[in-house]
């Protein structure tokens, strides 16, 4: 929803050592350019379709898990470091992950909540799961 979230994100993945994936829209460069203040260049992938690249990832091996509120999803606490190649999808901070990609998915993980709102900043949520993915929390 706001361009600010992706700079917030490629830093996250920096720190632990991880790659962003971006659909190929105008405003994602524009918003990695101006949310950007690594001093090295930073791992992104350009994705020309990403449920066709959550499709090859899958069948490569990685483990499609999804930042999303589901029935059969994880906590967060419960959520085991990565062992292998893990693709972490997050979606529109409004309406969630499209449901054709919600297909896609291994599994979900939720952030509980205390408070009156129903989900965190997408760049707040994704980084707290790359976190706990990298073993570091």
């Amino acid at each position: 929803m706001h361009g600010a979230n992706l700079g917030t994100l490629l830093r996250t993945c920096d720190a632990v050592g991880a790659c962003l994936a971006v659909p190929p829209f105008r405003w994602v460069d524009e918003a990695l350019a101006r949310g950007n203040t690594l001093r090295k260049p930073a791992c992104v992938h350009r994705v020309g379709d990403p449920l066709r690249w959550l499709a090859e990832e899958r069948r490569a091996g990685a483990e499609v898990v999804g930042v999303e509120l589901a029935d059969e999803a994880v906590r967060l606490a419960d959520l085991p470091a990565a062992r292998r190649r893990t693709v972490m999808v997050l979606g529109h901070e409004a309406t969630g992950i499209p449901p054709e990609a919600l297909d896609l998915l291994d599994g979900a993980v939720e952030i509980p909540m205390v408070g009156t709102g129903m989900s965190l900043n997408v760049a707040v949520a994704g980084s707290l799961v790359l976190y706990r993915l990298a073993g570091l929390l």
